[in-house]
């Protein structure tokens, strides 16, 4: 803990948006550090000793999971929150086995970011969805899982899913449908 707060590490790629949380995470007494590259993040993590951390979950290409075992080593008692905007439950999961504390979709609440970092995020502060999800989510998250169980590889997953792999990544590049 700083003399301003406790020490907040945000990676997240989108500029104005690390600026946005940044400060809003200091009005509510925390002392942050923004970085935009996974490499940037993992080096400011061993001199920060932060106590907690917001990851963003796409990285201009990286993904933020990668983080989660680097940020831990330095600090087992990290609470780290994973914020997306390319939710899916597979990434969900991976991250909660990971180490991840929370894991929130965007656009989040600073007061649900800000309860998650804390410990104190209730199931019920977080709304369930009142319908089941459309065929369109449903094939996205189908593609995330198995693109997962293929580690990543993305010809591989095409090829588990009979499907070109190109029509694959232009799927991939889509965001998600919200229902």
């Amino acid at each position: 803990m700083s003399e301003t707060g406790p020490a907040l590490l945000i990676v997240e790629d989108d500029a104005v948006f690390g600026s946005l949380l940044s400060q809003a995470m200091q009005r509510r007494g925390f002392a942050p550090t923004v970085c935009t590259q996974t490499e940037m993040a993992a080096i400011t993590a061993k001199n920060l000793s932060a106590d907690y951390a917001v990851l963003d979950l796409n990285l201009d290409g990286d993904s933020g999971l990668e983080l989660i075992a680097p940020l831990l080593e330095v600090n087992p008692a990290m609470r780290i929150v994973i914020l997306t905007g390319y939710a899916s439950i597979t990434t969900a999961v991976q991250a909660i086995k990971l180490g991840a504390s929370e894991y929130l979709t965007k656009p989040a609440e600073i007061d649900h970011i800000e309860q998650a970092l804390r410990g104190q995020l209730k199931p019920d502060d977080m709304t369930a969805p009142s319908q089941p999800m459309s065929v369109k989510r449903l094939e996205w998250e189908h593609l995330q899982r198995v693109l997962q169980d293929c580690g990543g590889n993305i010809s591989e997953a095409a090829r588990q899913m009979n499907m070109h792999r190109r029509t694959l990544q232009r799927k991939l590049q889509k965001r998600p449908v919200k229902k």
